[in-house]
């Protein structure tokens, strides 16, 4: 048997370059015939230097012009707001890294899942606006979809301990992010500043706002009722501060089966790759005698209301995800230029999805359309909220 061979969307980014530190370990059994960034051409460049891919994309045409004249005719450069899908539909690969941010990383996640291909996927936000749908597509393709955040790696291992059918739980852990013991008041006054300051990962300025305002949980609910075919209530949060109990899964007989691991993603993006092998990894060893102790606390619905979004929208299901990231985006990006509070974040997506008409069982155009409805009620209601 050959080599594996890997693209990386979001190659220049935080999952990016973890992919690329692990798979500079398995140059053995890997190699890399894609790149893909949004940008930061000369940062790709570099990479491509170093790498060989076959193909490179970029979904900046200015930066694909310039990326072009880089490479020469050595490699293969798609470019511009197609770039991702071109590249999934024109390079030989038998599986992607999906580390692009947003839902913008959608269409190329959806053609790698109808291609059959395995998909490791570190973009949430797909299965959150389109969980149904993707599920539905790697069932008559014979997809693999194996996940790479670190909670849902966590319970995707801890599953193999029993049978689907007597799962009785999740439990998703949260670091609880950088307000986690801030008062009401004190959160409601919270800069950009202080919201990229997270005690634990380090993760894109989008990723870490999402930690502080735990959105980021919000969404995690939703994408594990579809990655493991859960109902809305089975599916817990706990604050674990120390990031070392990654996720546990409950079984029917009450026994907790938990993944825990060193605070790192290499580990979870590796197992992505070599599953169901388990090889050596560059991460860190956990050597428990050295933790002392690990804490555990209830999250609090008061302070952080991103959980009870959440909730919801894995309960109604239809285009609410779609509805629900949108809005986050769009007000995650107001809250960095200045033009929304901390606290406003989680409101503006709140009362976005009650002026929402959700539809169930959509198609792709249906879930784009509640996407960018989403993004402009956030703007057009901005000075309401």
């Amino acid at each position: 048997m050959g080599k594996q061979r890997v693209l990386i969307l979001g190659s220049t980014g935080s999952i990016g370059c973890s992919s690329l530190e692990v798979l500079a370990g398995l140059r053995d059994d890997f190699e890399v015939v894609g790149l893909a960034g949004g940008s930061r051409w000369r940062e790709l460049a570099s990479q491509a230097v170093t790498w060989k891919p076959s193909a490179v994309a970029i979904d900046c045409e200015a930066g694909g012009g310039h990326l072009s004249r880089e490479m020469g005719d050595s490699v293969r450069v798609f470019r511009g707001s197609g770039a991702l899908v071109e590249m999934i539909e024109g390079v030989d690969f038998d599986c992607v890294i999906v580390g692009v941010v947003g839902a913008a990383a959608l269409p190329a996640t959806l053609r790698a899942v109808e291609l059959g291909k395995r998909v490791a996927i570190a973009n949430k936000e797909s299965l959150v606006v389109a969980g149904a749908l993707l599920s539905e597509k790697a069932k008559a393709s014979g997809a693999q979809i194996v996940p790479v955040d670190s909670e849902h790696s966590a319970v995707f291992q801890a599953m193999h301990a029993g049978r689907a059918e007597d799962v009785r739980r999740v439990v998703l852990t949260a670091s609880g992010g950088p307000f986690r013991t801030w008062s009401a008041d004190r959160i409601a006054q919270a800069t950009l500043e202080d919201a990229l300051q997270h005690p634990t990962w380090d993760m894109g300025p989008k990723i870490t706002i999402d930690s502080a305002t735990m959105m980021n949980k919000a969404l995690e609910i939703v994408e594990a009722r579809w990655l493991f075919g859960l109902g809305y209530d089975q599916i817990d949060v706990i604050i674990h501060p120390e990031s070392i109990v990654h996720s546990l899964v409950e079984f029917a007989d009450g026994s907790m089966v938990a993944q825990l691991g060193s605070p790192d993603m290499r580990t979870p993006i590796q197992y992505a790759l070599t599953y169901p092998a388990r090889l050596a990894c560059p991460s860190p060893r956990l050597e428990l005698a050295d933790l002392g102790r690990m804490t555990f606390y209830r999250p609090d619905a008061e302070r952080f209301g991103a959980l009870r979004i959440g909730r919801e929208v894995a309960r109604v299901g239809g285009t609410s995800g779609a509805v629900m990231n949108a809005a986050n985006e769009s007000a995650v990006a107001l809250f960095q230029n200045g033009g929304l509070g901390f606290r406003e974040i989680s409101t503006t997506v709140e009362e976005v999805l009650n002026r929402h008409d959700t539809r169930q069982n959509p198609d792709f155009s249906e879930l784009m359309s509640a996407d960018a409805w989403a993004r402009n009620e956030v703007l057009r209601c901005n000075s309401c909220f």
